[in-house]
């Protein structure tokens, strides 16, 4: 019988923490903090971590690192502010929150999808370029149009649905509610990778012509790859829109859009669990490095702390720990590694 994988047990370990850290945290810290944490560190963690995963499966597997899936996510987020009932402005309005989510969960996997079609011929460096200027020329036109994103000041009052007779904006809805959709998604894309299409695609990264010359559309892989990525970074954007009761250009603009991409850097591009440790550290820092250091220079710290990480670990947070534990397992005596 073969024993589960390393990398499943310490998901499965993971998972569990996640569930119990409100409570872990209610045991060694005053309810307002221990809310604190809950929702603002943990809670958005995972939801920044849902949009970098998204790029992390597209750089990982696919060898695509593309900058314009925090537009994506803001599509989503978008399109469920635009249709949903009781936002303000009112854009279109009338359609329930289980509505407008699938709404805007379709509108990111097709946004994602022309993406991944716009920039079919393109790799690396071009890549890079070419979904930044899609990026941007979003941003521009959203914060530009009024009547249907109401231009910089962008859409307000989006709550988020009931679940089971609680808010949305209850600290403990949300915090589940993106655990339970970040353990799916994690879940889903593993999944995915070992499936033949996962195949295909790490076939596309290690040799495209060749992989044409088995007899697959190159093309449509790819094009099909950046429309998971896209429904991926959708249920990121639209947790986040309900996590700032709405949407403006700012969050989907070209430092949201970076933030992103150091997420993704810090955390690890070798596998989709770096997404989430790379957020971690970012909400960390994100939300206490200006009470560190200089108010008004707390970017610096980030800055010098991606440096860091980057210099001594390439592969990122994740990668150095799967190192350390790598030359653990090699300096244990093969007899007790054996008991």
């Amino acid at each position: 019988m073969s024993r589960p994988a390393p990398a499943i047990i310490g998901s499965v370990a993971a998972l569990a923490l996640l569930v119990l850290a409100p409570a872990l945290l209610l045991a060694v810290l005053p309810v307002n903090q221990a809310q604190f944490w809950t929702a603002n560190i943990l809670g958005r963690a995972l939801v920044f971590g849902i949009v970098a995963m998204s790029l992390t499966f597209l750089a990982t597997y696919g060898g695509f690192v593309s900058l314009a899936q925090m537009t994506v996510a803001g599509i989503a987020g978008y399109t469920v502010a635009i249709f949903v009932q009781g936002a303000v402005p009112t854009i279109v309005g009338g359609f329930g929150y289980p509505a407008a989510i699938a709404l805007g969960l379709a509108a990111a996997t097709v946004s994602g999808a022309l993406v991944g079609a716009i920039a079919v011929r393109t790799r690396d460096i071009y890549l890079l370029m070419i979904t930044l200027a899609l990026a941007m020329g979003v941003f521009r036109f959203i914060e530009t149009n009024i009547t249907w994103f109401n231009g910089y000041e962008g859409i307000r009052n989006v709550v988020g649905p009931e679940m089971f007779g609680l808010p949305f904006r209850n600290t403990y809805v949300f915090y589940y509610s993106a655990l339970g959709t970040a353990a799916l998604l994690y879940a889903f894309v593993l999944y995915l990778v070992r499936s033949p299409f996962g195949l295909v695609l790490q076939g596309i990264r290690d040799n495209p012509r060749r992989v044409a010359a088995l007899g697959y559309d190159v093309a449509l892989h790819r094009i099909a790859s950046f429309a998971v990525a896209g429904f991926v970074a959708g249920c990121g954007g639209v947790l986040a829109t309900f996590y700032n009761i709405g949407i403006s250009p700012g969050s989907i603009g070209l430092g949201a859009t970076v933030n992103i991409l150091i997420i993704s850097v810090v955390g690890g591009l070798w596998h989709p669990i770096g997404a989430f440790v790379g957020a971690l550290v970012f909400a960390v820092f994100d939300t206490f490095a200006a009470t560190i250091y200089d108010r008004n220079r707390f970017n610096t710290l980030i800055g010098v702390v991606f440096l860091a990480i980057v210099l001594v670990s390439p592969d990122g947070l994740s990668g150095l720990v799967r190192r350390i534990a790598g030359l653990l397992h090699n300096t244990v005596p093969t007899g007790s590694r054996r008991r």
